[in-house]
């Protein structure tokens, strides 16, 4: 499939998204959205895709949803555009496999707000992020009043969606929102390092992990261990289970099929 905004390429069971609107750094229109949600649709079904990064082209990864668009917006179309949001991030974040955010530039809005819905966040030095949308009169519309106290805690993120402040990228690692920052130039090589050595463990284990984590989060600890249970159990039906236990009494690297 051809894409208009993002481009889409492989690298043996590494996929790379990346927004491509640098002359608008990369702000998340409709038309936009709709290829993120086709492409990452595309990418979970997708066997011989692992681990799925997302990066921007040019000087930001994406400065924010697009303001000339929402410029005249009705209540009715900002609802649709919203809930398109939502749909987006959900997908992102919902996805079987492994998503690691390469955040580089400004990083604002609903481009933080996408980076929330990855699993992982790599950020340059020279990475700015922030939720700004009050100084527009506005709040978030893709998750950010959401995702963002339940990764850094409700006061900090209070603190951000309300002054709309922006975070350089090391205090940002401070606080929790990303998980680490390398120099600009080693951005997705480092990003790719990481991707490599997860797509090299089992998929199955991946995706159920990712499950438990997900679906474990926000209810009481007694109810995360029965899903974590339900999700152990599971790994005792696949391939990669024998496979990954066989290798290892057998002292070898394991060679891990995703079923």
């Amino acid at each position: 499939m051809s894409w208009k905004n993002i481009t889409l390429n492989q690298k043996e069971t590494i996929a790379i998204v990346t927004l491509n609107r640098p002359k608008v750094l990369n702000a998340l229109n409709t038309e936009t959205l709709n290829e993120l949600y086709e492409a990452f649709t595309q990418l979970d079904s997708d066997t011989g895709v692992r681990v799925i990064i997302i990066t921007g082209s040019g000087k930001a990864f994406i400065a924010g949803a697009d303001i000339s668009e929402m410029n005249n917006y009705t209540p009715d179309e900002a609802r649709a555009f919203s809930q398109l949001g939502h749909r987006t991030m959900d997908a992102i974040q919902n996805t079987g496999k492994p998503v690691i955010a390469a955040v580089n530039g400004f990083t604002l809005g609903g481009g933080l707000e996408l980076a929330l819905a990855c699993d992982i966040i790599i950020a340059s030095e020279n990475a700015v992020l922030g939720l700004p949308e009050v100084n527009l009169g506005l709040i978030q519309g893709f998750g950010g009043t959401q995702r963002l106290p339940r990764l850094i805690g409700k006061a900090l993120a209070k603190e951000l969606i309300f002054t709309g402040e922006g975070l350089k990228a090391q205090r940002a690692c401070e606080i929790g929102l990303i998980n680490k920052v390398v120099s600009q130039e080693e951005l997705l090589p480092a990003v790719e390092k990481i991707a490599q050595l997860i797509s090299a463990k089992g998929p199955v284990a991946l995706s159920l992990a990712k499950r438990a984590i997900e679906s474990g989060y926000d209810v009481p600890l007694s109810d995360g261990c029965k899903k974590e249970i339900d999700a152990f159990v599971e790994c005792f039906s696949s391939k990669d289970r024998e496979e990954g236990i066989k290798a290892f009494l057998e002292k070898r690297k394991p060679v891990f099929t995703g079923k």
